[in-house]
């Protein structure tokens, strides 16, 4: 069961950061892959400033979607490069 919570945050957060950062998403499975990696880039990105990540569904969307809209942006940044 907690896969498909990974699963569901990395989806939300993948088409939040699409729709932020590029205005659309990216298919099903783009999303999820962008908001795991996402994921993992907001994870270290907060830890790493200090701040704590209480726990709790909405907070791992917040943290997912911050490090998937950064991972966007190095992306267009690279791609522009």
């Amino acid at each position: 069961m907690n896969f498909l919570w990974f699963l569901l945050v990395g989806l939300i957060a993948g088409w939040l950061a699409g729709s932020l950062v590029k205005g659309g998403g990216f298919g099903l499975l783009g999303n999820i892959v962008i908001g795991v990696i996402g994921a993992l880039i907001g994870g270290f990105l907060f830890n790493l400033l200090g701040v704590s990540s209480g726990g709790g569904l909405i907070w791992s969307i917040v943290v997912a979607t911050i490090g998937a809209v950064v991972l966007l942006v190095l992306v267009r940044a690279i791609k522009k490069a």
